[in-house]
């Protein structure tokens, strides 16, 4: 089992790291497996850097922009809600924890043409928010702070802060956050990389190629390699440079990923047990 995870998901990582270091040619005839030079890599680096102006970081700054604006409105509201949510009774709480269970499940894609009318109505296609609000309600995110403080927060340390004078904003904020830092930090991880990642949104809503997010860039460079689209017009990109297109699009997630592994792996075990 384990070498065939090694196969389906190492070794398309590895031909990625090397295809960058190869020419268009020695991607063709050479071994998959091969390291090029870094004569190659620099000159791909080069010719990356000069389309459109340096358009891949002009995308990779709207990504950036776009997924850490929508995660502190997710944060915002996703842990609140999942909060009140587990802790109060109030009418229509079953239906609303169905409601959020269903969008939960429902593909991101289905949501897309709902979204778009509903960005539509209020003047918003084309701007920055057409793709931050939509980012920032996260029902995983409530779904999973629910279920925390559900069974993992006990409540008599909730109602001893209140006997002491503690309001609820501040059971919230000094006791139950505290408390609940690694499922925030794995509620804010799925979030970025949900956000990050997302391609069909952001390619709806956003008509204009400088408001692209990287996403959405790679498709744009993946359209101007001859290979893959007879039609390419004359800046034409080549599949070593698209290779190294789509390595800079995943080191943020990678380097978000390494920083917050420790609360990860907390966060994934919060709730498995109760008491």
């Amino acid at each position: 089992m384990l070498l065939l995870f090694v196969v389906f998901f190492v070794l398309p990582v590895l031909w990625l790291l090397l295809a960058a270091t190869k020419t268009d040619d020695q991607l063709v005839n050479n071994n998959p497996l091969s390291f090029g030079s870094l004569h190659a890599l620099h000159a791909n680096w080069n010719a990356l850097t000069a389309y459109q102006d340096d358009a891949i970081f002009l995308w990779l700054r709207n990504s950036a922009l776009y997924s850490f604006l929508a995660l502190v409105v997710t944060l915002c509201v996703a842990v609140p809600a999942g909060y009140a949510m587990a802790m109060t009774e109030f009418r229509g709480r079953r239906a609303l924890l169905v409601a959020t269970l269903v969008v939960m499940l429902m593909p991101n894609a289905t949501l897309v043409v709902p979204l778009f009318l509903e960005v539509n109505a209020v003047h918003l296609i084309g701007s920055m928010w057409s793709i931050i609000l939509p980012y920032a309600f996260y029902p995983f995110g409530v779904y999973l702070t629910y279920i925390y403080f559900s069974t993992a927060l006990p409540r008599e340390l909730l109602d001893a802060a209140r006997l002491d004078g503690c309001s609820e904003f501040g059971v919230l904020r000094r006791v139950a956050l505290p408390l609940a830092a690694p499922v925030v930090a794995l509620v804010g991880f799925f979030s970025f990389v949900a956000n990050w990642t997302n391609y069909y949104l952001p390619y709806v809503m956003l008509p204009q190629s400088d408001q692209f997010p990287v996403q959405v860039g790679l498709g744009t460079l993946l359209d101007s390699v001859p290979q893959f689209n007879p039609t390419a017009s004359t800046l034409q990109v080549e599949r070593p440079e698209l290779a190294l297109a789509t390595l800079l699009a995943i080191v943020p997630v990678l380097v978000v990923f390494l920083f917050s592994q420790r609360f990860l792996v907390a966060g994934m075990l919060a709730g498995a047990t109760k008491n």
